[in-house]
C-alpha cells in the first residue's frame, strides 16, 4: 500500500512534532514536521510529499502556500487554523488550498480532510461554508474591479506582482529583476496599496482572480 506522505509546518514545534507523530501512527501515513516556511521548502525540494499541513498564522502572507502550489503541482495543501475566518479561508482556497481544518479538530477529522484532498476534494467546516461561499461569490462579482485595480499598476509593479504570484520572496525578486531589496519592498508596498489589500496572500488571490499569470 502506498503511504501518504505528509509535511506539517507550524511555528509551535511541540504541536507540529506531536501531530506528525500522531499521523505517522496511522498505517498508511508517513509524516514529518518543520517549524518555518524556509525549512518546509527545503524538505519539499528533497522529498516528494503528498500533503502539506500549513499553519495559517505562520504563513500569514501566503508566500509558502503560493510557492508550494506553483513549484510542486502534485502537492495538496490543507490549512491549519486556530480560529475560523471565512475571509482568510476563502483567500486560501482561491490561492490553491484544498481544505481548512481547526487545530482543535479530532485526528479522525483531519485524516478525513487529508484523504479527501488526495482525491482532489475541497473540505471546509460546515460552520464556515456559508461565509466562504459568500466571500467567493463576492470575489467573482468583483473580478472586473480586480482587473481594473491590476491595470492601475505600473509595468514594473506588475512584474513584481507576477513574481509574488510565483512565490518569490523579496530577495529572490530583487535578484530576478536586478533591483535592490529596498526598491522591491517599495514596489511591493505600492502593489498592496493600489490593490487595496494588506497582505501578499490577499494580493496573490486578487491577481489570480484577475487572470494574472505568475512569472515564468
Amino acid at each position: 500500500m502506498d503511504r501518504i506522505r505528509v509535511l506539517v509546518v507550524d511555528g509551535h514545534r511541540i504541536f507540529a512534532e506531536s501531530l506528525a507523530t500522531a499521523l505517522g501512527a496511522e498505517q498508511d501515513v508517513e509524516a514529518a514536521a518543520v517549524g518555518t516556511p524556509q525549512a518546509a521548502l527545503q524538505h519539499l525540494e528533497r522529498t516528494a510529499y503528498d500533503i502539506l499541513l500549513l499553519d495559517v498564522e505562520l504563513d500569514g502572507d501566503g508566500a509558502l502556500l503560493t510557492a508550494a502550489g506553483d513549484r510542486f503541482p502534485d502537492l495538496r495543501t490543507v490549512m491549519l487554523a486556530t480560529a475560523d475566518d471565512a475571509r482568510l479561508a476563502a483567500q486560501a482556497l482561491s490561492a490553491g488550498a484544498r481544505g481548512w481544518v481547526a487545530k482543535d479538530s479530532s485526528l479522525a477529522r483531519l485524516l478525513l480532510v487529508v484523504r479527501g484532498a488526495l482525491r482532489d476534494e475541497t473540505h471546509v467546516p460546515p460552520a464556515l461554508l456559508t461565509g466562504v461561499l459568500r466571500e467567493l461569490d463576492r470575489d467573482r462579482r468583483h473580478r472586473t474591479e480586480h482587473e481594473r485595480l491590476v491595470d492601475a499598476l505600473t509595468p514594473r509593479e506588475l512584474e513584481v506582482l507576477r513574481c509574488m504570484l510565483a512565490g518569490m520572496g523579496r530577495k529572490a525578486v530583487a535578484e530576478r529583476l536586478y533591483l535592490s531589496p529596498h526598491t522591491v519592498r517599495t514596489h511591493m508596498q505600492n502593489v498592496l496599496s493600489k490593490l487595496g489589500v494588506h497582505s501578499t496572500l490577499a494580493a496573490v488571490a486578487l491577481a489570480r482572480r484577475a487572470g494574472i499569470p505568475p512569472a515564468d
